[in-house]
């Protein structure tokens, strides 16, 4: 007879002996190991996490291959903030199921990430299921109807990655599976893949002779904005001990990287408790002024500006950048340590999302345009030469067109040097969807959406423009994908600079010299000649340190103030 329970137990007992297999043969000349094939979509965020699970899967015995060619298992990295977000899944996934069929190949799909978190059940492909059971429950009518033919073989949570190997094993031993429960304590602190950034412009490619890193520092949000999906999909605040991080850092800066991007969902409201609570007791939550948490102020602990304090001493050549801050979290001593340090740069991500007072209420901000106004007048006094970015929200719940020329009004008020613009897209389980109308009609939606982007390209065209004559530090990411004569990479405002891959000037006397071809890693002086509201063109000047580059303008700047006193005498 037929016993749920028994079956079950046996089918687990199946699992963990095919899991056990797995690992003892993969690396036995005779059996070849599972090959897995990643593709990322979504933030920064998901892209570290790609570089967890690969890491995880590589200590399991698996393999980690570059083409849907050459694997057995396909691995889709997600991310739910917006419902583009996931019908762009969905039609990954028919693309996979339908090409697998086609070529009578036996291929396992896994959704990964936050839409594994927020779906769930409706991205497995179950035969006891009709397109109606999919669809049923809380689940908007303007969310994609998916059938069980599209559906993925297993799913796993952000916090759930460790759980992979025995979800691959189960998917390839003819078992569904899914986990993702969220946890108060996963950080990956113990997972130390060598996380690189990309080196071509396109940005969908890693390669490891990349200058840059991405390096997780805390996860999920406590913020709880109406609008947003990612507390239910990430969890709870929790973050890495920054002796792990240190340690994470200054290895990636010995591998050769010079420019990390530490990372966290409110990275800034970083607090590390893992340390003796004798040594951080007086320690509390500041914010910045005029702005407020809906949580009560966290007690103890290290922050943000600790880690930045203790990341930016590893090397004086290691630039430091993060993302995403709330502009809650940007107390005094934050940014006059960002002002002081040369190597942490003078970019910081503000994300206002409205100009409106009424919107950013609903939306549960916690700040009025006012007091954005005066962070912004607070940032630029303190750090001279600070580049401003910024999300925007279009089409919020109840926004009027007189909400949204605030929005418009603020975007050129501040004159961000970028903004990232998208029409609102209510997700399930947010304050939003349970105590809002999603009233703005989409054609509306879409019209403001471009409207605030011209806005943003208009204000990012005005700064790269105001750069054009300027000498800059750019740390040389890789080719430039249109011309090979040409190489790119980042200024201190983190604005992407073209030059040509050759110097053949003397930076001192114009004469021409042995040519020097610039490689990825290497810092250049490049004076700035040209710009549109996305780039900036130049000529590469000579090869520095970031030391000796920032020395020599304050040499330049002592020098020039002192010969204008004596103009002026």
């Amino acid at each position: 007879m037929w016993h749920p329970i028994r079956t079950i137990m046996s089918r687990r007992c199946f699992s963990g002996y095919l899991l056990s297999t797995l690992r003892k043969f993969s690396h036995s000349a005779p059996c070849r190991p599972l090959k897995v094939y990643f593709e990322t979509y979504g933030c920064q965020m998901n892209r570290s996490d790609t570089e967890v699970a690969k890491s995880v899967l590589s200590m399991a015995g698996l393999q980690n291959v570059t083409s849907f060619q050459e694997c057995d298992t396909v691995l889709l990295m997600t991310c739910a903030i917006r419902e583009s977000a996931e019908n762009k899944i969905w039609k990954r996934l028919h693309h996979y199921r339908l090409v697998a069929k086609q070529r009578g190949r036996s291929i396992k799909i896994g959704v990964l990430g936050c839409m594994a978190e927020r779906l769930k059940e409706k991205l497995l492909c179950n035969p006891d299921f009709s397109i109606d059971s999919f669809t049923s429950g809380a689940i908007s009518n303007s969310e994609p109807r998916p059938s069980p033919s599209v559906g993925a073989d297993f799913v796993c949570g952000p916090d759930a990655y460790r759980d992979l190997p025995r979800l691959i094993a189960d998917a390839h031993a003819g078992i569904q599976g899914a986990s993702v429960a969220l946890s108060l304590e996963e950080t990956y602190a113990d997972v130390r893949p060598v996380r690189r950034c990309q080196s071509s412009e396109d940005g969908l490619e890693g390669n490891q002779s990349s200058p840059s890193a991405f390096l997780s520092v805390m996860r999920g949000c406590d913020n709880m904005c109406t609008y947003c999906i990612v507390p239910f999909v990430r969890g709870r605040e929790r973050s890495r001990p920054l002796s792990s991080i240190r340690d994470e850092a200054a290895q990636l800066f010995e591998a050769g990287v010079r420019n990390i991007t530490l990372l966290g969902q409110n990275v800034n409201s970083y607090c590390d408790l893992s340390v003796p609570q004798n040594r951080t007791l007086t320690s509390k939550t500041h914010l910045t002024p005029g702005f407020h948490a809906i949580y009560r102020p966290k007690l103890g602990g290290l922050r943000f500006v600790d880690l930045l304090d203790e990341i930016s001493r590893i090397s004086p050549e290691l630039r430091i950048r993060f993302t995403s801050p709330h502009p809650k979290d940007f107390p005094p001593e934050v940014l006059q340590l960002i002002a002081e340090r040369q190597n942490i740069c003078s970019h910081l991500h503000l994300p206002a999302q409205s100009g409106s007072a009424t919107v950013l209420d609903r939306m549960g901000r916690g700040y009025t345009p006012d007091a954005y106004l005066a962070l912004v007048e607070t940032v630029r006094k303190t750090i001279p030469g600070v580049a401003i970015t910024s999300d925007f929200i279009a089409g919020f719940c109840g926004e009027t067109e007189e909400d949204h020329e605030a929005s418009v009004q603020l975007i050129k008020d501040v004159g961000y040097s970028f903004t990232f613009c998208f029409p609102y897209s209510m997700r399930e389980k947010t304050r939003a969807y349970h105590r809002l109308v999603d009233d703005v009609p989409l054609e509306t939606k879409n019209r403001r959406h471009l409207e605030l982007r011209a806005a943003g390209r208009q204000a990012s065209l005005e700064f790269n423009r105001a750069q054009i004559g300027q000498i800059q530090l750019v740390l040389v990411e890789g080719p430039s994908r249109r011309s090979f004569e040409d190489v790119f990479g980042f200024n201190d405002c983190n604005v992407k600079v073209i030059f040509p891959r050759m110097i053949a000037q003397s930076p001192t006397t114009g004469a021409t010299s042995n040519a020097i071809t610039l490689n990825p890693g290497d810092y250049v002086a490049v004076q700035v000649e040209e710009a549109t509201s996305q780039t900036l063109r130049g000529r590469a000047l000579w090869k520095t340190t970031l030391k000796k580059f920032h020395e020599d303008s304050h040499e330049c700047t002592y020098e020039n103030t002192k010969f204008n006193m004596q103009l002026q005498s």
